[in-house]
């Protein structure tokens, strides 16, 4: 095992609580029980945690740039307080219409991953509680974990994963699996 992995996670209904409004300002933003000790737990045994979210609320007009770093901003000290870090977030501020290469279930944002950090994603952890988050991941053959927090639940009952997919309950049981695989 090498000592540095990389884990690719998606944000809302991952890291924090979703919402159908979605998350618009820091004071919305709040995280999942056990989900920032979980990533303070992959950072501590050498692994670089990255995020690749869209964020179409960007261009709805539901919040701007400097609203979104301030929510990044938010969970960063959130992180800091229990001993972790992410290590870079990549985000699509486009919305569904703009049909760009960006916006999971597309690649780009795997693509500019992979390139920024110098690997190849073949088989690096990828987690999500969409089905586009799963068939980004599939389609840069990294492994596509569903939890099932967020829109998880209704993900799995809508079926069509990537035959490859693990399940689990949440963020906190995916990273016991990698830590300490059965």
């Amino acid at each position: 095992m090498p000592s540095t992995q990389l884990i690719i996670l998606d944000r809302d209904g991952v890291i924090n609580y979703d919402s159908d409004r979605y998350i618009k300002s820091p004071e919305e933003w709040n995280p999942l029980p056990g989900s920032l000790e979980a990533i303070a737990r992959l950072n501590q045994v050498g692994y670089q945690v990255v995020i690749a979210t869209n964020q179409s609320g960007i261009a709805r007009g539901l919040f701007d740039m400097s609203t979104l770093n301030a929510i990044h901003n938010k969970m960063i000290q959130a992180l800091s307080q229990v001993g972790g870090r992410i290590d870079g977030i990549f985000f699509c501020p486009h919305s569904n219409e703009a049909n760009c290469n960006c916006r999971k279930p597309k690649t780009g944002l795997f693509e500019e991953i992979a390139k920024v950090f110098n690997v190849s994603l073949k088989n690096v952890p990828a987690v999500g509680d969409s089905l586009r988050d799963l068939q980004a991941a599939s389609l840069m053959q990294a492994q596509p974990i569903l939890v099932l927090t967020g829109k998880g639940d209704k993900t799995l009952k809508q079926g069509g994963l990537p035959s490859h997919t693990i399940i689990e309950n949440d963020l906190a049981d995916v990273v016991e699996h990698l830590i300490n695989p059965t």
